[in-house]
């Protein structure tokens, strides 16, 4: 199998390190990663700037771990698929991210930012990420569980071009209790601004660290990760609203 391994932390983040250890259980990885940690670039692509690419190593420096890309996440998966991959792979993997991505964060982050970008060229594409707690995060034996997560998606045999994003739970919060398939939670979360004032006199504002659901929708993947238990959520990048769509066809439309 060839996989294609991505994400939005940078290619020298433990927890693409350890998803990539796991991964070459499974078959050939090639890294195609950001340079800079890219966290919540969203499916930003780089247009105005030259996308700078070098190459990686393993520590011992003779094995070629793959590309580091001055850009974006969607930006390496595209160099990846059109330019710097001999062949095309099996399956893109994107993480393993610091930091849960589920709920509305599915639209901020650079990770299943990169795995849609993989579906947009008809790969089966995986997102992958770790929740975290008090900053605390042990990559490998999430990435023992994620491996074993995308062993069993990839054996059903999923349609070109699907799309699954992967949360894990905090593991020190206690023993994982399973796998569920559950939707995106949309509900609203919490955010605070500090406010600060500047040597010259200017407001600025650091975003806080709290990013919470404090009320997440039953059954769905904010509160089964909550609950301790990996989630899996089938994703789909048409954001056509299809229901409103055949409504507002019928209506009469007027120019002047």
């Amino acid at each position: 199998m060839r996989i294609l391994l991505t994400n939005d932390d940078g290619i020298y983040a433990p927890g693409l390190r350890a998803l990539r250890h796991e991964l070459q259980k499974l078959g050939t990885v090639t890294v195609v990663a950001p340079a800079t940690e890219q966290s919540a670039a969203g499916h930003s692509v780089t247009l105005l700037n030259p996308l700078l690419v070098s190459e990686v190593y393993e520590d011992d420096g003779k094995a070629l771990i793959g590309w580091a890309v001055e850009g974006r996440p969607a930006d390496c998966v595209k160099l990846a698929l059109l330019e710097l991959l001999p062949e095309k792979p099996d399956v893109i993997v994107s993480g393993m991210n610091a930091g849960s991505n589920a709920g509305i964060n599915v639209l901020y982050s650079g990770t299943v930012a990169a795995a849609i970008e993989g579906a947009f060229y008809r790969h089966t594409a995986i997102a992958v990420s770790l929740e975290y707690d008090k900053k605390i995060y042990d990559f490998p034996t999430a990435a023992g569980y994620a491996r074993r997560v995308v062993e069993q998606i990839l054996a059903t045999n999923p349609a070109a071009g699907s799309l699954f994003n992967v949360n894990i739970p905090v593991l020190e919060r206690g023993p994982i209790k399973g796998v569920k398939v559950l939707p995106q939670n949309v509900s609203p979360y919490t955010e605070k601004f500090d406010r600060r004032v500047n040597p010259r006199g200017r407001t600025y504002f650091w975003a806080g660290p709290d990013f919470l659901c404090p009320d997440p929708r039953p059954g769905t993947d904010v509160e089964a990760l909550a609950d301790s238990y990996i989630t899996v959520t089938p994703l789909k990048f048409d954001l056509t609203d299809h229901a409103r769509l055949a409504e507002m066809q019928k209506q009469e439309w007027e120019l002047g």
